[in-house]
């Protein structure tokens, strides 16, 4: 199984450049950092303007990074989006939006099939969270940490949820990463460290992506939280 390096996801370059498919509506404006075989791209957009959708292309999962995003669905519903805070847009989704000059944002891009109904969902860093089953013991150095977590958003034939997700201080020992995971951290920091023992540290305000079977380890000091965008991969 190929084993693909913990990247940031925001740090993509121009040789990355280009839309997902013809129809993406931001493709003039896209950079990948990572696809894979299922039907999924991580990386960044800069838009500004305007853009109407009759049914967006993809359904994609969107954290804000500079300037503000206005979406206005069919039914006149309105969403707007400041800098840290995230939506997913539903695939089939009719809506207007509207970007600032200098707007960006970290994408999660599901290009396949898709199940979930048309809409988009906010994914709130004050969402209410329910305790969630922590790592397996055998693989912690230390203490069981208490998790917490909020599933927002689910689409069954992409395999791909969404939410948020926080704990407290814990370490993990280096083991193969189980899904596709996007972070976006909220609050606090953690330190990755993949095969080679190079550390990574990814602290509030940044998203870092970790491809399924990337040898991980984790080690977060103090509480964290976190947006999280995860896609099961298939056997």
């Amino acid at each position: 199984m190929p084993t693909f390096p913990i990247v940031f996801a925001a740090h993509a370059s121009a040789s990355g450049a280009g839309p997902l498919s013809k129809d993406d509506p931001f493709g003039a404006g896209r950079e990948t950092v990572w696809s894979g075989p299922q039907d999924l791209a991580v990386g960044r957009v800069t838009f500004s303007g305007i853009l109407d959708s009759a049914a967006f292309r993809h359904t994609e999962v969107i954290v804000v990074r500079s300037g503000r995003l206005d979406l206005t669905l069919a039914d006149g519903g309105r969403h707007t989006l400041q800098v840290g805070e995230s939506i997913v847009i539903a695939r089939g989704t009719a809506l207007r939006i509207e970007a600032t000059p200098g707007t960006s944002w970290v994408s999660c891009a599901g290009t396949g099939a898709a199940s979930a109904a048309p809409g988009v969902t906010e994914l709130p860093a004050d969402a209410p969270l329910a305790p969630s089953s922590p790592p397996p013991a055998n693989l912690l150095e230390g203490p069981v940490p208490q998790c917490r977590s909020f599933n927002a958003f689910t689409d069954e034939t992409a395999r791909l949820r969404a939410g948020i997700w926080d704990s407290t201080p814990y370490r993990r020992v280096l083991r193969p990463q189980p899904v596709n995971e996007l972070m976006h951290i909220l609050v606090g920091s953690v330190t990755l460290t993949g095969e080679d023992g190079r550390p990574v540290r990814i602290a509030a305000g940044e998203s870092v992506f970790v491809a399924q079977g990337t040898p991980c380890a984790w080690d977060s000091e103090e509480h964290i939280a976190k947006v999280y965008v995860v896609q099961e991969v298939g056997a």
